[in-house]
């Protein structure tokens, strides 16, 4: 029983970051019907200019931290927003789809040869040691990365149902033409999700970068378990980011400590083929009509 929690708090822990990448991808398909597949490495890249911040240029942790935050959500959304989504939005999702596979290996590859293929080591964000609790023993920067995620996740939906810019993001993405009939301002709250996006990959960033090395290609399986996760659980809703999250960190977790490690991603894959079949709009998605 002992082993069973402590595999269940490291699969919550790592299930709550996969959440916070996971909900980008949703917010974006609410509101402007885009699939960013180069999510993964929207998380990597503000990883690396924490890196640079920190270790190269040795500012004290939490200026860099911020300047990371800030970079990053300038790069990743206001100018991605401007000089690649604002032109291909009107031609489809298909177009849009290659762009963002085609600045995935940008990222990527430029991050390969202009820095470095090897890992890097990150910074820790949480003081590392145990807590004991009878035979239990639970690490405090794995609980505190669920506490964290737990914490933006809970803003983030207050945000949008609470407040004016999120009640326009909502009609967005029930209907977009009359929204913009009805005087919202349609590009600017767009705009606005693509901001929050990047600040959600940055903070997931953060969070995921010390658990694993700071390395070029790591976004790509970091994409594809958040893609994953907001199939499952639902991809109009942020919940469902949040249950599609939690499920892949369990489910891999769990796999590889009880099955095999080298099962791990087959098993989600699995349970993702599993929802498709069973409900393909997600566990907590709602059915939408294509016209």
């Amino acid at each position: 029983m002992a082993d069973f929690i402590q595999f269940f708090v490291a699969g919550l822990s790592i299930g709550a970051i996969y959440s916070l990448i996971a909900l980008g991808f949703v917010l974006l398909w609410q509101t402007s019907n885009t699939i960013n597949f180069a999510q993964g490495e929207f998380v990597v890249l503000p990883a690396f200019v924490m890196v640079f911040f920190y270790i190269v240029l040795k500012w004290p942790f939490f200026l860099a931290l911020i300047a990371t935050i800030g970079v990053s959500t300038l790069v990743l959304g206001y100018l991605v927003r401007k000089l690649l989504v604002t032109r291909l939005l009107e031609q489809g999702l298909l177009p849009l789809i290659i762009a963002t596979i085609g600045l995935a290996l940008l990222i990527r590859y430029s991050l390969q040869q202009f820095w470095t293929p090897l890992g890097l080591n990150f910074p820790p964000v949480f003081p590392r040691f145990s807590i004991r609790i009878g035979d239990v023993i639970l690490p405090f920067e794995g609980l505190m990365n669920v506490v964290c995620a737990a914490i933006i996740i809970l803003a983030v939906h207050l945000f949008i149902t609470r407040t004016k810019i999120g009640w326009g993001m909502q009609a967005i993405a029930q209907n977009r033409p009359l929204a913009a009939v009805l005087g919202i301002d349609v590009s600017q709250l767009i705009t606005a999700i693509f901001l929050l996006n990047a600040v959600l990959a940055s903070v997931s960033a953060i969070l995921i970068a010390p658990i694993y090395l700071v390395k070029y290609d790591l976004g790509i399986s970091l994409g594809l378990k958040a893609f994953y996760a907001a199939i499952i659980g639902g991809f109009n809703q942020i919940r469902g980011a949040l249950l599609g999250g939690i499920i892949v960190g369990l489910a891999e977790t769990f796999c590889a400590a009880y099955v095999s490690n080298q099962f791990r991603d087959s098993f989600v894959l699995l349970i993702l083929f599993i929802v498709l079949m069973v409900k393909p709009e997600g566990i907590w998605g709602r059915k939408e009509e294509w016209s």
